[in-house]
């Protein structure tokens, strides 16, 4: 296929999916579960005013909100999901009361006669009693009674009750003591939890499921799976095994040779490193510096799962709680595989065009102090809210938004949405030249720019909701820059580099690897974009944005298929010549990043993909398999990868310490695999038979969690992260060895 039929096609691709991702979120605008002006019970007593709901929502976010256990299933994994604690609590009590009525005791009845009252607890809790002409949620006194008492055991957990039930909950939850400092604050938050937990139950007007799609697993309440995640579920499998055969089909048919005739010597050999390249050094050393504090904040965080209120009896949790801890983490992580991206984009560039645009450097520096200041600010206002010092305003503005992966304040989200349009710009101005020359580079320029202005835009979906936004609408918007963002061009971006990379290097001919680039674009965001939805199947939804993930998440899949000959192509080109030696660790990163490709994205992520897996496994430990496999395994090797080929530039002169590096590679590779199989990855299974057998706020709950061999298979991630954290400790080691002399050898 000629490129500029893959143009029409990618062209159709986009237009057609982001058309039909914006049709669905109106859809969910539309069908979303009310906001109510508030709850009242039958006999007009005001349970929670509609604002209570609202301010709660935000008092969810300020304490950590999605790093402190989750709502809807989306979040951390030590605490609860607090829906599905909330309506057992609220089930378990009200069938004492139901009982109670007629003067019996619950526990002491047959199945039965307590089959009786389970019928009557699920009418009661699954009838929609919203009405849209006074925008008022009716509860009879008897649920308005338990969901006061429910709202005293939060009070007590989160306010710092100090009896030894208390206690023990919160160390086994990982709470601080006072993770909320003000009474009237924990009432709206109990007005909060009690509203989305009310959106788990109640079916949805004219259905016979709840607005979450009958999540989370809970039979005594009714919500069992219903009918749609079965059909939806065996539909994906169909696409995906019809979609693989045309794949392969094609590739069989359409494969051409991409490799060119292997350069004698080093091509890049001979090339100068401009003022704006060489100032792209300081990125890399910034991104080594964030990848050890990113692994020690992680081991911080894993640690909170055995002992929830210290570091072996370091009281950490009273100045860096896990809801800190968690949220550097996972921010960092995004910022250092992003920097090192970026870093990439301005070192290539005047590298590609053989331009360096009048003060570039300049720029590059000025880009580089305002990412400083935006981590930096945004570390310390992540802090400042959790320990509950701002207001709810403030904190929305400069601390903790509450939102996993978004989790910094809106202040941080716009500068940093400004820093990548500064990058754009850079990035745009040093290639016009290359772009004036229209030669045979101008396709995979065209996309590179295409994905480098995705990557600068696409990061604005974070501030398309507001401090107070619905949570089915901040999640929509959340996963555009989740999924589309980190998930989508970036992928996109890393192709397009990878391949200039290697016809730079001379091993691909840029017609051929124009065209295998622009058709792997087209496979990937076919389902790529459209498969964001499959992160929203139970965000309170409507079953066709659950239709919609099941199919197109499928089609994410079909790409990784011929991962395994992509490895193999990638480790036959650094065979392909003797001074290609030079590039082996660089090559060996994209090879290890094609096997977590397969592994981590593919085998782990489509594990959890299909509708009916992930309404038991969301928010267990299989996601955190799936998360880490994905995004370290994939993108932050890649990026690793991306920074060791601009080092190779940036440091010509000399061979490589290949010992030292060869020793991090294979310790961060192997490390990673031990962590994920060995431990996260058996607790997430322990985890998927509780939730299928009996219910998942079981499979979540402190019980299940704490039994003494759950805290083995815990100690077991030990020797993984050991053998992870030293070969980062390594791989740092390394890249500032290559500046102070230790990391390089003789002259090549």
């Amino acid at each position: 296929m000629t490129p500029k039929k893959l143009w029409y096609a990618l062209a159709a691709v986009l237009v057609l999916s982001f058309g039909v991702l914006g049709f669905f979120g109106m859809e969910i605008f539309r069908t979303m579960p009310p906001f109510p002006n508030r709850i009242v019970t039958t006999d007009g007593t005001v349970l929670y005013e509609g604002q209570d709901i609202k301010d709660g929502q935000n008092v969810w976010q300020s304490i950590g909100g999605q790093t402190v256990g989750s709502i809807w299933g989306h979040g951390a994994y030590i605490a609860p999901d607090w829906n599905a604690d909330y309506l057992h609590r609220e089930s378990e009590l009200m069938l004492k009361k139901l009982a109670a009525q007629d003067g019996l005791e619950y526990s002491a009845l047959s199945e039965a006669e307590q089959a009786k009252y389970q019928v009557l607890l699920r009418e009661e809790l699954r009838r929609n009693t919203y009405d849209p002409k006074t925008g008022i949620i009716t509860y009879t006194p008897l649920r308005a009674a338990v969901a006061k008492e429910i709202g005293q055991h939060y009070a007590k957990l989160f306010l710092g009750d100090p009896s030894p039930e208390y206690t023990k909950l919160r160390t086994a939850y990982a709470l601080r003591e006072h993770s909320i400092e003000d009474s009237a604050r924990m009432e709206q938050m109990n007005a909060f939890f009690a509203w989305s937990s009310w959106v788990c139950v109640t079916n949805r007007p004219g259905d016979d499921v709840s607005y979450t799609n009958n999540w989370p697993h809970d039979p005594t309440i009714g919500n069992i799976a219903p009918t749609s995640l079965h059909l939806w579920s065996g539909f994906s499998v169909l696409i995906l095994l019809f979609a693989v055969g045309i794949l392969v089909y094609y590739y069989a048919q359409a494969k051409e040779d991409e490799e060119g005739p292997i350069p004698s010597s080093d091509p890049l050999r001979g090339m100068k490193p401009t003022a704006s390249m060489r100032a792209s050094l300081k990125y890399f050393w910034i991104v080594s510096a964030l990848m050890l504090v990113q692994m020690t904040l992680g081991a911080i965080t894993a640690h909170y799962g055995v002992e929830g209120d210290a570091l072996f009896g370091l009281p950490i949790q009273d100045f860096l709680p896990q809801a800190v801890s968690r949220s550097w983490h996972v921010q960092l992580a995004i910022l250092w595989i992003a920097t090192s991206w970026l870093a990439t984009g301005l070192y290539i560039a005047p590298a590609v065009s053989g331009t360096e645009p009048k003060y570039q450097a300049l720029g590059v520096n000025v880009l580089f102090g305002a990412l400083v200041f935006v981590v930096v600010g945004s570390l310390i206002g992540q802090w400042m809210g959790v320990m509950q010092k701002l207001g709810l305003i403030e904190n929305f503005w400069l601390g903790h938004q509450g939102y996993e992966y978004v989790e910094l304040g809106r202040l941080w989200q716009i500068l940093l949405l400004v820093g990548l349009v500064l990058w754009l710009f850079l990035m745009i101005r040093a290639l016009i030249p290359a772009l004036k020359r229209k030669d045979e580079n101008r396709h995979l320029l065209t996309l590179f720019i295409i994905a480098s202005l995705a990557i600068a835009f696409f990061y604005a979906a974070g501030l398309m909701y507001g401090r107070q936004t619905h949570m089915a609408i901040a999640e929509y918007w959340r996963w555009w820059v989740v999924h589309l963002w980190v998930e989508g061009f970036f992928e996109v971006f890393a192709t397009v580099v990878a391949a200039f990379l290697f016809c730079r290097l001379g091993l691909l001919r840029i017609q051929s690897a124009t065209t295998s680039v622009l058709f792997s674009t087209i496979i990937f965001l076919s389902g790529g974009i459209l498969g964001t939805c499959h992160h929203l199947y139970f965000s309170a939804t409507p079953t066709g944005v659950l239709a919609l993930g099941a199919t197109f998440s499928a089609l994410e899949i079909v790409p990784l298929v011929l991962i395994g000959m992509e490895a193999y192509h990638n480790y036959r080109l650094s065979k392909a010549s003797q001074w290609l030696e030079d590039y082996k660790w660089p090559i060996y990163c994209f090879i290890a990043m094609c096997f977590w490709n397969f592994l981590g994205a593919g085998i782990f992520g489509f594990a959890i993909n299909p509708p009916i897996a992930l309404y038991y496994l969301q928010g267990l430990n299989t996601t955190a398999v799936h998360g880490h496999a994905a995004l370290f395994g994939v993108y932050g090797i890649l990026g690793i990868g991306l920074m060791l080929f601009c080092l190779r530039g940036l440091y010509p002169d000399y061979k490589w310490n290949d010992k030292l590096i060869g020793t991090a590679f294979w310790s961060i590779n192997i490390g990673l695999f031990l962590m994920v199989t060995i431990s996260v990855l058996p607790i997430g299974i322990l985890q998927a038979h509780e939730s299928i057998t009996k219910a998942y706020w079981s499979a979540r709950s402190a019980d299940f969690l704490q039994q003494d061999f759950m805290q083995v298979i815990r100690w077991m991630r030990m020797p993984g992260d050991i053998l992870l954290g030293l070969g980062e400790v390594l791989l740092v080691v390394f890249i500032f060895g290559l500046q102070f002399g230790w990391s390089r050898k003789e002259k090549r």
